[in-house]
């Protein structure tokens, strides 16, 4: 039977699935470390990863070595009993987050969930009142889209969990003026990933730490998208030297396996949720958790904290090097990473970059976003940074 193409396969997508994501611009079929091809047989150079979930690249043998072992073993049980892949890696993100003596984890199946057991973990204070920061994205499921700040996702959905002031991120006076004992939890983000790679500065998070501190409201940090090594250490909070009360992971920890988690810092703050208070049937399934052991002890024994590190600071460094005048520059932290530019045309410079082997995407009009798996080579960055020059062509003269 012949192998179909994107075209043939693209008009059984529209015909099968809700249109929630408009109409895809290619069906990929396979993937190996850094590159990914589609149906007709086209190579790109993946430097999104999925949403910076594939931290290991495609088809890495840690992770398929892991998938295949517990796939002959065990693959669910429900959390009516234990597996020991689900207690080692509740250890170890214990011990890489450097939480205290008495903190615990708690496993779901993505990121929008491990708000949402963050949220519930909050109401266990007493307290309803959420502050989150403007731009802020952090998830779709109603409780997560109430924190959420862009309107068109929340809009067509509400009325939902009230009680969430939003202020600018940085803004320390708003904070001040935010923070109170009315407050359940503080959520940040230390890079706004869907807002165009925007980072919190250490300064605003180490206030945020000593105000919720002094009113006794949870300083909760989302780290699905910068953490498990992307921005450089094992989270991006560490960058401030802070110590939250919680954290929720997701999209690198599975390395392309769905698991989230929520990981609670000391004893008063594990406790909060109790037997019967939360639950999931599939959260810290043995396959899952086997491969998100296999994903942190690659990310160590591998070194790749200090490759991310060194990795983006070169595509820093070779961005400005081009002097492009649509360039404005380099943000981010690691491995997550925008391009700036002058003018409103990032949309058609993805596209352009799809066209050319590229997989970027523009979370804004002026932004590219990168986050590539942890593995990528300068050499493979050099070959996106030597194309952007083809791929911004006339586009300083574009509406």
């Amino acid at each position: 039977m012949p192998s179909l193409d994107n075209g043939a396969y693209l008009e059984r997508y529209d015909r099968s699935l809700m249109g929630v994501y408009g109409h895809p611009k290619a069906v990929l079929t396979r993937g190996e470390g850094c590159y990914v091809w589609d149906a007709d047989g086209k190579r790109y150079l993946d430097l999104l990863a999925g949403i910076a979930v594939n931290a290991l690249g495609h088809g890495h043998p840690a992770v398929v070595g892991a998938l295949t072992r517990q796939c002959a073993s065990l693959i669910h049980v429900s959390n009516f009993f234990a597996t020991a892949p689900q207690i080692e890696l509740a250890e170890r993100l214990v011990s890489v987050a450097g939480a205290p003596s008495g903190s615990a984890v708690f496993f779901a199946n993505s990121g929008t969930e491990a708000i949402e057991a963050a949220i519930k973990l909050s109401r266990r204070t007493g307290r309803t009142g959420l502050i989150a920061a403007r731009d802020a994205f952090h998830g779709r499921t109603t409780g997560a889209l109430a924190l959420t700040h862009k309107p068109a996702y929340r809009e067509p959905f509400e009325p939902l969990i009230g009680s969430v002031t939003r202020i600018p991120l940085n803004d320390k006076a708003a904070l001040r003026a935010a923070v109170s004992r009315d407050v359940a939890a503080l959520f940040l983000e230390p890079i706004q990933g869907e807002a165009g790679v925007v980072a919190a500065d250490p300064a605003f998070l180490r206030l945020a730490r000593e105000l919720t501190t002094a009113c006794g409201t949870l300083l909760i940090i989302d780290e699905v998208q910068t953490g498990v090594g992307r921005t450089g250490t094992w989270f991006a909070f560490q960058q401030a030297g802070i110590t939250p009360d919680a954290i929720t992971v997701a999209k690198g920890l599975g390395g392309g396996v769905p698991i989230g988690a929520l990981v609670t810092f000391g004893p008063s703050v594990s406790g909060l949720l109790t037997a019967g208070q939360h639950g999931t049937t599939f959260g810290g399934n043995p396959l899952a958790a086997a491969v998100g052991l296999a994903v942190l002890d690659t990310i160590e024994a591998d070194d790749l904290l200090a490759h991310v590190t060194s990795v983006g600071n070169h595509l820093v460094g070779s961005v400005a090097a081009l002097g492009h005048p649509l360039i404005r520059g380099v943000r981010g932290a690691g491995l997550l990473r925008a391009v700036t530019l002058s003018a409103d045309v990032a949309a058609l410079v993805a596209d352009r970059a799809l066209s050319a082997g590229f997989i970027v995407n523009a979370p804004t009009p002026d932004v590219l976003r990168l986050a590539p798996p942890l593995v990528i080579t300068n050499a493979q960055i050099d070959s996106f940074v030597s194309a952007l020059p083809t791929l911004l062509a006339g586009l300083d003269r574009a509406p």
